[in-house]
Parts: C-alpha cells; structure tokens; sequence
C-alpha cells in the first residue's frame, strides 16, 4: 500500500467511485459525473447537526466514523480553529492549514477574515488526497467563503490533471490567496519558509492513523515556520501530541471544548497567547509516566507503523526506568491518601522500582510539589510548561539518585 492510500481516511467505496467520476470527467469532459457523486451515494455523506455535510471513514478497529463530530462539522472549525486565534487583523495574515480535508477549517478562517479585515490573507492547504479534496466540491456549501474555497480547489486538481472542468463559479477575492499542496505535509514543511504563520490548523484524522502528523519532529518544523505570536490548534487531547509539542519548544494549553468530552489543544511559543492550563492530571500523568512520550520521527519519513512500534517499545523501556508506569494511573495518586487498599498496593508497587516509597513519602510530595501552585490561569512563568518540565526533573533526581538527601540538603 502506498503512503497516499494510507494516509487517505474517507471510505474505499467513495474513495474509489470519486476517483472513477474524475477519471470519467477527464476523458468524456462531462460534468454530469462529478456532480452525481453527492447525489447518487449520498450514504456516504453524513449531515451533522449545523445542517453541515461530513464523509464516513474506511473502517478503523471495526469501527466507521465520520470525519468530523456530529454536533457540527463547519461549527467545529469555527469553535475549534478560529475562535482561540488572536489574530491582528489590522495586518496581514497567514495560515498553514494541515489536513485541510473538504476545507472547511480554510473556509471558516477566510470567512473569519472577511468580516474583519481588509488586509491580505494566505492559507497554504495540504492534503495528501486528491479524492478527499474533490469531495470538497461535492458537499453542500455551509457557509459563502466555502464556496471561494472550492474554487481553488478545483484550480490545484486542475493543475495535477485530476479534474478538467471549470464548474466552480465564485472568483476568489483579490486579497485571498489559496495555496494547496497535495503532497505529504512532511516533506511540503520542510519547504517552508521560518516564521512565516499567525496560524497552524492541525487536523489529522486521528494519532493512531497518522502519527506521523503529530510527532516532535514535525512539531519542530512547526516551531521554526510559526511566528512567535503564533497559535497551534488541534482538536486531540492526547498526552503524547501535548509532550510532543513541549519537547519542541512550545507551551500547550487546554484548547475549546466542542462535540467531545474533553478540550483540545492550543500551543505557541509565547505563553502570553494562552489563557486556560490543562487539568492538573493531565500534567502529572504527561510528565511522569510512559504515556506522555511522544511520537518521533527524526528524519520526518518514517511509516505510520514504524512510528508506533518504536513509541510501543519506548514506552517498554522507559516505563519503572525514567518514567512511573502509567498502570492504574500511578502518578495522579503521589501525594494522596487512598482508601482502596488493593489499588494502593498496585500504586505503590509501580512508585517503588522509581525509588519512590510510598504515595504519601517524602520523594512522592517533591515530587509534584509544584502542583501545589496550579493555577487555570496562564502566567508567563507558571503554567502547563513549566509545572511539566520542573516535575520530570524532580523525578529524574529521584530516580537517579535514590535518597532523600537531595531534598533534605536542598541539592
């Protein structure tokens, strides 16, 4: 399978109908095929709940989903993409959008920008596959600035010799400027030029399917083309995406809550752009257990399934040697009382190959001592970062030392 078809999420039924509708577009120059796509296998397309039109997913874990949340595909953009952005729109504006899908997240930030600004806005879009782009074409317009998104879409299939018909209509404004790669986002990054973004829309399917798109190393490019105003958004709450984007240099942040349980994720290289620290949890169990190690891929060309298996046999390695086993949630308990007397045997099972005695001993309580300053306020030097990077170094002093006596001396 090559990295394009296994990088493409949209289902193989619509994904292969899309592909025969163009291949019939080029050769008879008919429009009827293409826009009897959305029409004639509408199964494929889901109305989601702001009346938005998503697409299912090929089966994943014996499991079909769409692509975005029912509560409301071009309402997720919106709340997830646009409205954690201080962007300065009395100058000029620029955006990187990852995973630009049927480009929406694009659609929502021109629409944003049209309503506020009379500057210029680029959007560089990437996206790997061309049948997830034109389905783009075939959705319902949510919203006008869609269809101004369209029209460059259907321009850059145009280019690759994917479509061949001009059907679009809308002119894209002359201070709009769309940009679309179809091409793997790894290598496109590394073309880019340094401080260049306002904004980065991180919009991969999932980490599971696409790790690739969250690793630190990618997250080091995104360090080097954002500006230093500049915001991260991504809708994911994992661990290893957030420890990846703080091993590259950025402060993370707890992002909207929309259509999930849980908040997204916001980063930036300054602190001052952020406004809501993660769950005090989430920060103890980032920083001292197995499941905050990121994903990586140094040469940034690694498969999906290489990237896994090596952060699998990371985490193998890390776990009771620089890290406390994520088992049970170890490291949320250290410093607690517990009633649950088998549970604590097994927490404390797990602390004691860190040389770590017990979840109410000395090492336990410096070690997540500086949660005991938690503020959901971002302050510039307290926050999610530096309670992160102050209790890894604790729990390396513990575990590579072994006695208290770096605490009492004050060492």
């Amino acid at each position: 399978m090559s990295y394009v078809e296994e990088s493409t999420v949209i289902d193989e039924t619509i994904y292969d109908l899309i592909n025969e509708a163009f291949d019939n577009e080029r050769e008879y120059k008919d429009a009827k095929y293409r826009n009897s796509i959305f029409s004639k296998y509408n199964d494929y397309f889901v109305k989601t709940d702001d009346g938005s039109y998503s697409i299912k997913s090929k089966e994943i874990n014996h499991k079909v989903e769409t692509l975005h949340t029912s509560t409301g595909a071009i309402s997720e953009s919106f709340e997830k993409f646009i409205k954690p952005l201080k962007l300065d729109y009395g100058e000029d504006i620029a955006i990187l959008d990852i995973c630009a899908g049927l480009g929406y997240n694009a659609s929502a930030a021109i629409d944003d920008f049209l309503k506020n600004s009379d500057k210029n806005l680029h959007i560089d879009m990437l996206e790997i596959s061309k049948p997830t782009l034109a389905a783009g074409l075939m959705v319902p317009s949510p919203i006008e600035a869609h269809d101004i998104t369209k029209k460059a879409i259907e321009q850059s299939l145009i280019d690759c010799e994917y479509a061949s018909l001009e059907l679009e209509c809308t002119e894209i404004p002359e201070n709009i400027g769309l940009k679309i790669h179809i091409d793997d986002a790894r290598q496109v990054i590394q073309k880019l030029p340094d401080a260049t973004y306002d904004a980065i829309f991180l919009d991969p399917f999932s980490q599971n399917m696409s790790p690739e798109l969250v690793s630190v190393d990618f997250f080091k490019e995104f360090r080097r083309v954002i500006k230093e105003n500049g915001i991260v958004c991504t809708y994911t709450s994992s661990a290893p995406v957030r420890m990846g984007f703080i091993e590259a240099d950025f402060y993370v942040s707890l992002g909207p809550i929309f259509g999930r349980f849980q908040g997204g994720t916001l980063a930036s290289p300054n602190p001052k752009n952020l406004t809501k620290s993660l769950p005090k949890n989430d920060e103890i169990k980032m920083a001292l257990s197995d499941v905050g190690i990121p994903f990586r891929d140094p040469n940034l060309n690694l498969s999906s399934k290489e990237i896994l298996d090596n952060r699998t046999e990371e985490r193998h390695m890390a776990r009771h040697n620089t890290k406390i086993s994520s088992a049970v949630k170890t490291p949320i308990f250290l410093g607690q009382e517990m009633d649950d007397e088998p549970l604590k045997r097994r927490v404390e099972r797990n602390l004691v190959k860190m040389n770590i005695p017990g979840v109410l001993s000395k090492e336990a309580f410096y070690i997540v001592e500086p949660e005991n300053d938690y503020k959901e306020e971002y302050l510039e030097d307290n926050n999610t970062r530096t309670r992160v990077l102050e209790m890894m170094s604790r729990l390396e002093e513990i575990k590579n030392k072994g006695s208290m006596s770096i605490i009492e001396n004050g060492e």
